[in-house]
């Protein structure tokens, strides 16, 4: 399996190995993705990552050509 490294808002970075899940991985590098339905429908855990949103509690780190990635958290403006 390969790792990526991956870069977290405010300057954080770790790596993680790629198929594992994103909620996990956040955890393991101090950094905190707010939660709701943890199913996938509420989209509280959305993240961006590079550039592309998806849902933190259903998707898994993906593999990346260059071995970064670079997460952003995602703005909903009705929360």
């Amino acid at each position: 399996m390969s790792t990526v490294v991956i870069h977290w808002p405010h300057g954080r970075s770790s790596t993680a190995t790629c198929g594992s899940d994103w909620l996990l991985a956040a955890q393991a590098a101090g950094f905190s993705i707010p939660t709701g339905c943890l199913g996938g429908s509420c989209g509280a855990c959305e993240i961006d990552v590079n550039g592309q949103t998806v849902r933190a509690c259903i998707a898994t780190v993906p593999a990346s050509r260059s071995g970064e990635l670079s997460v952003e958290l995602s703005v909903d403006p009705s929360w």
